[in-house]
């Protein structure tokens, strides 16, 4: 079963967040503490992410299919954001299990086809020789000459484990994947309850004031 981390009190309105590609529920953190105040956050690490388990595949079926079973095991009908990535596998779950779900969140993303490619980023990573790095500081900065934009540099060494000196993302298959991420699946579904789509980031926060 997928990882996860918990914020705030069990009893409250749980919220599940589940963050993008290369990303972890770790990453939710700060958002998360906040937002504790009024749910009970829990912090997903996806498929071939974080400390989830890793699989062969990465489609956004597959996605759905592992949130389906933690939302089974928690025994809860959360309110959800999906960032990024997450917020595909998000959309395919309200899709497919309409049921399972209270409201929808949606940030960064459409359902549709991406043209960008996110390879490149795996490329960078594999090329940094991990036997040599026993700081994260030195991790940012082998991959600084690969990937420009700090803010990238930090967010890829979080998904660091300097202890193992490998990377908790299943670099093999997000690359063999990548198709299938930058897609979105047909499916002939409608999610009718309450749900939202943001551009910005920063609006997720102000968004959550929808009444619980």
């Amino acid at each position: 079963m997928l990882n996860y981390l918990t914020h705030g009190v069990e009893t409250s309105t749980p919220l599940l967040i589940i963050h993008g590609l290369y990303g972890s529920g770790k990453n939710w953190g700060v958002i998360a503490k906040r937002l504790s105040d009024e749910f009970y956050v829990i912090a997903v690490d996806l498929r071939n992410h974080g400390d989830s388990p890793w699989f062969d595949t990465h489609t956004y079926h597959d996605m759905a299919d592992d949130l389906v079973e933690l939302i089974s095991h928690l025994n809860i009908k959360p309110n959800i954001i999906g960032h990024s990535m997450g917020g595909k596998a998000a959309m395919v779950l309200a899709l497919k299990n309409p049921d399972l779900i209270n409201k929808l969140l949606i940030a960064d993303i459409a359902p549709v086809k991406y043209k960008h490619d996110q390879s490149q980023f795996i490329e960078a990573m594999q090329k940094i020789d991990l036997s040599k790095v026993d700081k994260r500081s030195e991790a940012t900065m082998a991959l600084s000459k690969y990937v420009s934009d700090k803010s990238l540099q930090n967010f890829f060494t979080q998904s660091l484990d300097l202890k193992t000196k490998s990377w908790k993302l299943n670099l093999k298959i997000l690359n063999l994947e990548m198709e299938n991420i930058l897609s979105f699946p047909e499916i002939k579904s409608k999610f009718l309850a309450t749900h939202c789509f943001l551009k910005a980031k920063k609006a997720i926060i102000f968004a959550l004031n929808i009444e619980n």
